[in-house]
């Protein structure tokens, strides 16, 4: 006897996260369902026109906007950025440099030297 197996799968909402776009400006009929383990690994190997065109032009999920900015998603929220921003928005914000950005940036790269400074730390006893 054969067993079969079921298909993996996975909300819309996880779906998009792990393709890193908004979910809101995915398709109706991407949101309404469901997506198998192979549906992702065909979107993400062969991307269709919609998901091309919102990864190169948003809108962007926080994570990404936090990326593309250099700073972390808490980053955003204490600068009151909560929604969604395009690729046109966020290149406005990386132009105009505001302190609160410059601010933000400058933590990024503490926190990123104290990660690296704790890891480099803890190698000697890994051994």
């Amino acid at each position: 006897m054969t067993s079969r197996k079921t298909p993996q799968t996975m909300k819309p909402a996880t779906a998009a996260k792990k393709l890193g776009v908004y979910l809101d400006a995915t398709p109706a009929g991407f949101r309404d369902g469901v997506v198998s383990r192979d549906e992702l690994n065909a979107l993400q190997a062969d991307p269709p026109e919609w998901l091309r065109d919102l990864r190169r032009n948003g809108p962007h999920p926080r994570q990404v906007v936090a990326a593309k900015l250099r700073i972390s998603v808490s980053g955003l929220a204490r600068a009151g950025i909560t929604d969604a921003l395009t690729t046109d928005e966020i290149e406005a914000l990386k132009a105009e440099n505001p302190e609160w950005l410059q601010r933000e940036r400058e933590t990024q790269v503490d926190v990123r030297k104290e990660a690296a400074r704790l890891k480099a730390a803890d190698e000697p006893r890994k051994g």
